[in-house]
């Protein structure tokens, strides 16, 4: 029975069954978007389709709070740290901010303060008001007042160590100042670019042939996440400090005066930050900043309000993933008039073909603006905006500029409606809408059938393919991948791995040509025959199927063991949606049908299968690690339901991958063992009803070797 999509349903006219779907959906979604912006610093959507995603999922939840999914966005925040970095475990976690949009919402955050600590509407109550900064959350733990470690937010609860990173940027104080150090505090604030120093590195990136940032903010978080020091050192990162973590002790009770001791510390403080009292004073702060926020030297976002006394603070305490006593006041996103000269049709590495608008440069929110996204052919005819038209542009979040619609008295006579292409404009190869077999819905996206024989899939793919977390060779970038395709060196991802043999028989040799010589060719064939040998998690996010990204690979690389046992696998899946391969592949905890369902239409192309077998006769991938095969659950699959007591969920987990179990996220006929803590439910039933060995706690510890804890 297919599912339907209730996306376009109001929250108030769902029933159970609809909002449990549309549930479903939106995790899925915003964990997408969460994995684009934390950790690739890649987002697809604007800050604002992003909240309002949020804002669905929360009133849904609202609405029916026995639905509420263990993997909900609201239990959740930002992403797992990437694995470039070892993992820091924050002592107090970095939690985010509710939002509010409006006047209203502001009103009703300093009245639901008041209703909480019971005090009356009109009393006095202060607030720290303070530009809210774009940029990227990080923890700076300063120990006897020196600087030991540094920390992103992560998933809130860990984040990657970024501590030699952050010693090279120099508004960041090795040693603390002043009276009243503590001897252990947690700084919190955020590392971000200022405009003007944007705008020379992307004048010295484009010169030097190196990635252009979109805005400062992917640009201050693409500089700290460099797995090279040095790279970060010469990039022109700043710091505001507004918060901490663990303290040993404070040197003021309020959030204004541990702010005025972080700057006699050393440490950069914002200087339009101030004290207001009430919500008309707030909002006025507010609507001052928005007056003043293009003549900025940074980029900012919106306002956040804290109260001030900190023993209110504690008082209020938290809810889900945020404080009560604070909240984000978001601006609007920033729009202006321009004429759209005309539309682009980029194809991407998935052969996605997508429409890109070209501007007359018109400068939205102090950025000068000159393409925007028009998504897909479907939001072109649903804004029916036409070449030629003035257009209304948005930096939604300021992040990608997008097309709202235009204005319809300034349509020039004559303009017709954009007709989307059918072809590929790159390879001319069909570009079809394909529909999902689930939903029965038409996919939004239009895809070139050219696959590998496509240029622009091919070079994106190849790329994609050597990139640092995927085969990581050294000297081979997009620069040297483009001229050894253009040359017919390299068209497909085994020939990377034949170039030295073909190299030798060459007339014309790798170190005759153009920016070549000996030693550069040596190298580049040694980079390339060491990565003969590489991990398995790395080789399946090499080959760039769709929503699997470095942590799903990773998942499927412990859950499968091998290459062969992966290779099997998907092309059983592939064959029948039904099969009991692909149910397993979904039911893989942190996999689910979305992502299976990608990669199961991955291995069921004939010349996607038939590129891995040739990789395959190049290439050896490595299991990720060694696990104990003599242990009693080696090869069973577990499932763990409950509140876990003596273990957390990610320590149970990780240990029965160490002893070579199969960790699940739903119970089936192929599960082994059902570990169940307090509160197990519809998991502890069904196992019941299959005859599935359930275990507790302490029968799990026993069986694999741990019970004795002392």
């Amino acid at each position: 029975m297919s599912e339907k999509d209730f996306s376009d349903t109001p929250v108030e006219e769902l029933k159970r069954a609809e909002a449990e779907a549309e549930l479903r959906r939106l995790a899925a979604l915003i964990r997408h978007h969460d994995e684009l912006y934390y950790r690739q610093d890649a987002p697809e959507i604007s800050d604002a389709e992003y909240d309002a995603l949020r804002r669905r999922n929360d009133a849904i939840e609202a609405r029916f709070p026995k639905l509420v999914r263990p993997d909900s966005p609201s239990r959740r925040i930002g992403a797992a740290a990437a694995e470039g970095f070892g993992k820091v475990r924050h002592r107090v976690p970095m939690l985010s901010l509710g939002n509010a949009f409006a006047d209203e919402d502001v009103t009703d955050f300093v009245e639901r303060v008041h209703r909480f600590l019971r005090v009356a509407p009109d009393a006095p109550l202060a607030f720290m008001a303070e530009p809210k900064i774009d940029g990227l959350s990080i923890s700076l733990r300063y120990s006897g007042g020196k600087l030991i470690e540094a920390a992103t937010r992560g998933d809130g609860m860990e984040g990657e160590n970024v501590t030699r990173n952050v010693m090279t940027i120099g508004e960041i104080p090795h040693q603390l100042k002043g009276r009243n150090v503590p001897e252990i505090i947690d700084v919190r604030g955020e590392i971000y670019m200022a405009h003007a120093d944007f705008a020379r590195l992307n004048k010295e990136q484009a010169a030097s042939g190196g990635k252009v940032f979109a805005n400062p903010r992917n640009a201050a978080a693409g500089s700290l996440r460099q797995l090279d020091p040095s790279i970060t050192a010469s990039r022109p990162l700043r710091f505001f400090a507004y918060a901490w973590g663990e303290a040993s002790q404070l040197p003021a009770d309020t959030q204004s005066g541990v702010d005025a001791a972080f700057a006699k510390w050393g440490l950069p403080v914002n200087s339009l930050a101030r004290v207001c009292s009430g919500a008309d004073e707030l909002i006025a702060y507010y609507e001052q900043l928005a007056e003043e926020r293009a003549k900025l030297a940074y980029d900012i976002d919106g306002v956040v309000y804290k109260v001030n006394r900190l023993d209110l603070q504690e008082r209020l305490g938290f809810v889900s993933r945020s404080p009560r006593w604070a909240i984000a006041h978001k601006f609007p996103a920033q729009q202006a008039m321009t004429i759209l000269n005309g539309i682009d049709i980029q194809v991407g590495r998935t052969g996605a073909l997508t429409p890109v608008a070209r501007l007359e440069p018109v400068t939205v929110g102090g950025v000068v603006v000159t393409n925007a996204t028009l998504h897909n052919e479907d939001e072109i005819k649903r804004r029916d905006v036409r070449i030629g038209d003035t257009v209304i542009v948005q930096r939604a979040g300021d992040v990608i500029p997008q097309i709202l619609g235009y204005v319809p008295n300034k349509r020039p006579k004559g303009a017709k409606p954009y007709v989307f292409p059918a072809r590929c404009p790159v390879c001319g190869s069909h570009a079809v809408r394909e529909t999902n077999e689930k939903t029965g819905k038409v996919d939004v996206v239009r895809r070139c059938t050219g696959g590998l024989i496509c240029p622009a899939q091919r070079v994106e793919r190849l790329n994609h393919f050597v990139s640092r977390n995927a085969f990581d060779i050294e000297g081979l970038g997009e620069k040297h991948i483009q001229a050894f395709y253009d040359d017919g060196l390299i068209q497909s991802p085994e020939d990377i791995f034949t170039l030295a043999v073909r190299d030798a028989r060459a007339s014309k040799k790798l170190e005759e040509r153009e920016g070549w010589g000996p030693q550069s060719a040596t190298k580049l064939f040694n980079a390339i025959a060491a990565r003969r040998n590489i991990p398995l998690d790395r080789f399946i996010y090499a080959l760039g199927i769709r929503h699997v990204g470095e942590t799903t690979a990773k998942l499927l690389a412990r859950f499968y063991g091998s290459i062969d046992a992966f290779r099997a696998a998907m092309l059983e899946a592939a064959k029948d949606k039904d099969s009991e391969a692909f149910k397993e592949l979904d039911n893989i905890e942190g996999i689910g049908e979305v992502v299976a369902q990608a990669i199961a239409d991955f291995f069921a192309e004939p010349h996607n299968v038939r590129v891995v077998d040739h990789l395959l006769k190049e290439v050896s991938p490595q299991p990720l690690e060694a696990v104990d095969s003599t242990s009693a659950v080696a090869g069973k699959t577990v499932v763990f339901t409950g509140t876990l007591t003596l273990m957390t969920r990610g320590e149970a987990k990780a240990q029965a991958e160490r002893l070579g179990a199969k960790v699940a996220g739903s119970v089936s006929k192929k599960t082994d063992y059902v570990v169940a803590g307090a509160d197990a439910g519809s998991k502890l039933a069904k196992a019941r009803e299959l005859g599935v060995t359930v275990l507790d706690e302490e029968e799990w510890l026993r069986l694999t070797g741990a019970g004795d804890r002392g």
